[in-house]
């Protein structure tokens, strides 16, 4: 492919010597871009305009995993090639899964509150029944740090088809049979018509009591409401949320009041960790498409991920 990149809205040094140094050449959006790869995350740009104009473009990378912002720009231009940063992540955001676990077993937010010495408290993660929900990189990233502890891993994907590491993989429609008595709920997939709210009321009340949910996914994964009266009667243990729906969750929202929730403002993949990591993503499937090889993270348009 002829590598003429418009990049939105600009690119870091390395990013841009990079690609030159694999023989891309910057150009802007009225200079007939063959390729835009998106470095601004989440922001708002005009780029279905620019792809309107250029329908030359062949191929636009997308800076991050999830990308349901996005939905209706893809539904506009399916028959392009589009790539996302799904997996690129995956250790950080995989590390914030587990950490955000342990808070919840442990009580942190409590702890790290406190003034006094206390009573004791909190679990073990060993010896635990975990359901991960997801199999993609953060997803298979949880698993692997899951296993690292004595735990049985079951994997809710789309479909059956095994995730490495897990102990059992099941499809979406076995979500309510795994989570019985199920003690960690891990939320690691991306938001879809299909899996938007799929936790609620029910699926949280058949977890065991004392169970903890972990969700560095989507805030819309989840009924928030029910999230609330779970912990409020006492049915959960805890909740570590990187994710909330809205984002950035209000001032005088329930869950911040909850000292069994513990709320990080979707920092599992800070700046610092997403430039280098984005950088290489861009930089391996622009190789690829140049020496004619399929790239990684291809987006599928219809399924939204």
């Amino acid at each position: 492919m002829t590598s003429r990149i418009h990049l939105m809205p600009d690119g870091e040094p390395e990013l841009v010597a990079g690609l030159q140094a694999q023989g891309a050449e910057i150009v802007g959006a009225d200079e007939q871009p063959t390729a835009v790869v998106v470095t601004g995350m989440f922001r708002s740009f005009n780029l279905a305009e620019v792809l309107e104009a250029n329908p030359q473009i062949s191929w636009i990378q997308l800076p991050s995993a999830g990308i349901e912002k996005y939905g209706e720009i893809l539904r506009r231009f399916p028959d392009r090639l589009w790539t996302s940063a799904k997996g690129s992540y995956a250790k950080p955001v995989g590390e914030h899964g587990l950490l955000l676990t342990l808070a919840a077993l442990r009580g942190l937010k409590v702890r790290a509150r406190a003034t006094s010495w206390g009573t004791e408290g909190g679990i073990s993660l060993n010896g635990l029944r975990c359901v991960v929900v997801g199999a993609g990189g953060v997803a298979a990233e949880m698993v692997r740090l899951y296993k690292a502890f004595d735990t049985h891993v079951t994997v809710v994907r789309r479909t059956q088809e095994p995730l490495q590491g897990a102990d059992r993989t099941v499809s979406q429609d076995q979500l309510d049979e795994v989570l019985d008595g199920a003690d960690v709920l891990a939320l690691a997939a991306a938001v879809t018509p299909d899996t938007e709210n799929m936790i609620g009321a029910r699926q949280l009340g058949l977890l065991a009591d004392g169970a903890v949910v972990a969700n560095v996914g989507r805030g819309r994964l989840i009924d928030h409401d029910a999230l609330v009266d779970a912990l409020r009667a006492g049915r959960l243990r805890g909740a570590g949320l990187d994710v909330t729906e809205p984002e950035p969750l209000p001032d005088g929202h329930p869950l911040w009041e909850l000292e069994t929730c513990l709320i990080t403002p979707h920092t599992a993949d800070t700046k610092a960790m997403v430039v280098p990591r984005l950088r290489d993503r861009v930089l391996e499937n622009h190789r690829r498409l140049r020496d004619g090889e399929p790239p990684v993270g291809v987006v599928d348009t219809t399924a939204g991920y």
